[in-house]
């Protein structure tokens, strides 16, 4: 299996490498298959992937970062909105010039007071925007004239520019009036978005279908392709075997056993990449009962470090991704500029964890061989999604290495929507989650800092807080060269493995199957869906779904 599987990377990674380039004809659809469906369809508002993916085809940012992934600086960015900026002589202000030929996709132009009302929407608290996180050196947005927009910061840093950029503009003439709080996520214009980017909103059916179409007179030029219809299949199963049928185009990403499967078809392209996804088993830090109390167990941090020895991590990344995945090594992936592969971590050592939990007090053991200190049993949940193979495979030799040791597990399997309300609403005692970082290591603010950092804590599940990691990424996220930047996310890094919030099992490397009727001009692992505006048919191979879409 795993001589296959080897092989079957090579030859995806030579193809990845040298890519499939071509003008090729306009027309034709994609249809992409999905394990979840969009949480938001706009900008400021999605927290998903698949929220991702919608909302950059359907509205275009300021600018794009490039194809080196390099966040520093603006070298890397290429115009979309904004056709050129400035950098004021301290470097504290960039004015972005509008081009004056982008358009909404009702008609209406795009203009410098969308750019500052997406600010402003990002930075509504009832909004409770993933974004804004990112934006807390940014002390104003603020319109010189309708097509000029000057974004102020507190400081100089390294990341100013890819900040800037992540305030996508969102058109205020059509939600402008909607009063601040959850009225926006469910409104009609939140439902059926108007945007900016190359392909618009045509029909949304929750938790089925998404279906975008190509703009005509875009701005940019109309993109090859038609039409872009998502396709839900809560069971993955399902989903691929659309793929296998033809009955969709796209399903990303490939688990290992599914790669020599799709390397055997004739029909199916793979494509490779390095991964942006990281897996661990997160623990909540307060009573999943009770946030004002400590959590029972996970509050204590021996504990953590003790449960985090007794598992193997390398059996956990072989059962849930072969040789497809990576070690996990802390919040970052090894793709990015500031990941760091000697952080000392947590060494596997099952004498070590049972010696631990007996000086601990977890001594006695009953019948069933779980551990017990007086009344209580050293017994927690592990909530995991049905939708992902990986996470339910690991959550079942989870269980068993930590039965191992005397620590009863109890598995949680719920659908993705059902754990995503539970894990928001802070209810678990611990979670198989993966993140979906970027080239930036500026998410650690949201995911792993603690809310007495500003705008930080927004998505830190587990309600880890440690201020000298906190002061750690704050310096590094501030620096404003490379090797004060990587020494200082090092202690952040090592911090963290040592207090064991999460136990960190896998790096997932990005895999997919794609239809081979497609011409594809590159594939960004980091955002693949970034080129669909690229994609072609043959026409050989066009089908009766490639027909042109009704034009509402």
């Amino acid at each position: 299996m795993r001589r296959t599987l080897a092989r079957v990377l090579l030859v995806t990674l030579l193809a990845s490498c040298t890519g499939i380039a071509g003008e090729g004809p306009v027309g034709g659809s994609v249809i992409v298959g999905e394990a979840a469906d969009a949480d938001a369809l706009l900008p400021p508002l999605y927290a998903s992937v698949s929220g991702r993916v919608a909302s950059e085809l359907l509205f275009d940012p300021l600018a794009e970062l490039g194809g080196s992934l390099n966040v520093v600086g603006d070298s890397a960015f290429v115009p979309r909105l904004a056709r050129h900026w400035v950098w004021s002589a301290d470097s504290l202000t960039i004015r972005f010039s509008i081009d004056p030929d982008a358009r909404w996709h009702d008609g209406h132009p795009v203009r410098a007071n969308d750019v500052t009302f997406a600010f402003r929407t990002i930075r509504e608290p009832s909004n409770a925007s993933p974004v804004v996180s990112n934006l807390g050196s940014i002390d104003s947005v603020v319109a010189g004239d309708s097509l000029t927009v000057a974004v102020h910061f507190s400081k100089r840093y390294a990341e100013q520019f890819f900040h800037a950029t992540r305030i996508v503009p969102i058109p205020e003439h059509l939600l402008g009036a909607i009063p601040p709080g959850e009225a926006l996520r469910t409104s009609p214009q939140a439902l059926h978005p108007v945007g900016s980017g190359r392909f618009r909103f045509v029909a949304w059916e929750p938790k089925v279908r998404l279906e975008l179409a190509a703009v005509e007179d875009h701005y940019r030029g109309r993109p090859k392709l038609d039409r872009v219809l998502f396709v839900v299949s809560v069971d993955p199963a399902a989903g691929l075997a659309q793929v296998w049928s033809g009955e969709a185009d796209v399903w990303e990403p490939l688990l290992p056993g599914q790669v020599a499967d799709a390397a055997a078809r004739s029909h199916i392209r793979v494509v490779s990449g390095p991964g942006y996804d990281y897996g661990f088993l997160a623990f909540n830090l307060r009573d999943g009962r009770d946030r004002a109390r400590p959590h029972p167990l996970f509050a204590d941090r021996t504990l953590r470090r003790a449960l985090t020895m007794a598992v193997d991590r390398d059996a956990v990344r072989r059962a849930a991704l072969d040789s497809l995945g990576l070690a996990g090594i802390g919040p970052f992936v090894r793709d990015q500029a500031t990941a760091d592969t000697t952080i000392e971590q947590i060494p596997f050592d099952r004498a070590a964890a049972e010696a631990t939990l007996d000086s601990l007090g977890w001594s006695a053991r009953g019948s069933d061989g779980v551990r017990r200190r007086g009344r209580d049993r050293l017994s927690f949940t592990i909530t995991v999604p049905t939708s992902s193979t990986p996470r339910m495979r690991s959550a079942t030799v989870l269980q068993e290495q930590f039965r191992q040791v005397g620590v009863e597990v109890t598995i949680r399997a719920l659908e993705f929507g059902a754990m995503l309300a539970e894990v928001d609403a802070r209810r678990f005692d611990a979670v198989l989650w993966t993140w979906r970082t970027s080239p930036s290591p500026s998410s650690l603010r949201s995911t792993w800092a603690s809310t007495a950092v500003p705008d930080g804590g927004r998505q830190n599940f587990g309600s880890y807080e440690n201020p000298a990691f906190d002061r750690a990424v704050l310096e590094g996220l501030d620096a404003t060269d490379l090797a004060t930047r990587r020494a200082s996310l090092r202690r952040a890094y090592q911090q963290i493995v040592d207090d064991a919030p999460a136990i960190w099992l896998f790096e997932v490397r990005n895999l997919a199957a794609v239809h081979r009727r497609f011409d594809i001009p590159s594939w960004r692992s980091d955002a693949w869906w970034l080129t669909l505006g690229e994609w072609t048919v043959d026409p050989a191979q066009r089908l009766p779904r490639d027909a042109r879409p009704t034009t509402p």
